[in-house]
């Protein structure tokens, strides 16, 4: 939190607090989202108070979701394992397992 008053002004980071502590997410992400938001909101507000959670419930959003919901699409193929299959096959076309007591 300390770290966080550095990059957020501490009306931000006291409403942040606020509104995390109302809806129970007592973590340090929870508190730098809210604050983020409030800041926010006040720069799209143009210079208008915005109180995050004032007017109603409150709503938080973990950072490592919000993360995750900004990422771009995973355009990557599935992973294979078709190697692996293929080794299998030639393990059970070669005579099957090593059996204890055989000689080799």
């Amino acid at each position: 939190m300390l770290l966080l008053a550095r990059h957020v002004s501490h009306e931000h980071l006291v409403a942040g607090l606020a509104t995390a502590l109302r809806a129970g997410a007592l973590t340090a992400d929870a508190v730098a989202l809210e604050a983020r938001k409030v800041a926010q909101a006040e720069d799209e507000s143009a210079g208008h108070a915005s109180r995050a959670g004032a007017a109603g419930e409150a709503t938080v959003t973990f950072l490592h979701e919000w993360r995750l919901a900004h990422l771009p699409p995973d355009t990557r193929p599935l992973p294979s394992v078709t190697h692996y299959d293929q080794l299998l096959r030639r393990r059970r076309a070669s005579g099957g397992e090593h059996r204890e007591g055989e000689a080799q």
